[in-house]
């Protein structure tokens, strides 16, 4: 009986204290934007990603969170769209592949340019240090140090070390989607 009980007040948790979050994913090509979106949305990772074109949009429900994501292509003639898509979220996330040290100069400008747009003022951040299952990939330490996180103010900036492959700290990821919804 308790157990019903449980049931029943789960499912009004869910209509009536629900939770939605827009969030944008960007970040440089390969750098593992898709496979976050695809491993967020059915728990799955796999090797057969298609680079995106442009953007792709997606609706997950996790719980009592409905998250809208826009994974938005990380090509050069990609990045100029990044604004728009980042526009009116609740989270940008940034991914970058931590195993790619060379791609670190390029990624902190985009990153930079991206946030000094005056449109997105205030909107947090979430850096992703992905594919920290390589051996040598770079630490969540060195990567808010080389992408020179500790400048950008005037808005909540994580950075976290992740793994779509093994789907490690994905869990804290979800938390603080979850904290930044509405």
């Amino acid at each position: 009986m308790a157990g019903f009980f449980s049931s029943v007040f789960s499912w009004f948790s869910s209509i009536f204290f629900s939770k939605a979050a827009e969030i944008s994913v960007v970040g440089l090509q390969a750098s593992g934007k898709t496979s976050f979106v695809n491993v967020i949305g059915s728990g799955q990772w796999s090797e057969d990603v298609v680079p995106t074109v442009a953007f792709n949009y997606r609706k997950v429900r996790k719980g009592n969170v409905t998250l809208k994501i826009w994974d938005v292509a990380g090509q050069p003639k990609f990045r100029s769209m990044w604004e728009r898509y980042c526009n009116g979220v609740d989270a940008v996330i940034f991914v970058v592949d931590s195993a790619d040290p060379e791609k670190f100069g390029t990624a902190r400008f985009e990153l930079h340019q991206l946030l000094s747009q005056p449109s997105l003022v205030g909107v947090p951040l979430l850096v992703l240090g992905n594919k920290n299952d390589i051996d040598g990939h770079t630490s969540v330490k060195e990567l808010i140090s080389v992408l020179e996180l500790q400048k950008i103010q005037g808005r909540a900036v994580s950075c976290y070390s992740c793994s779509m492959k093994s789907q490690n700290n994905l869990d804290i990821v979800l938390r603080w989607l979850a904290d930044r919804s509405h």
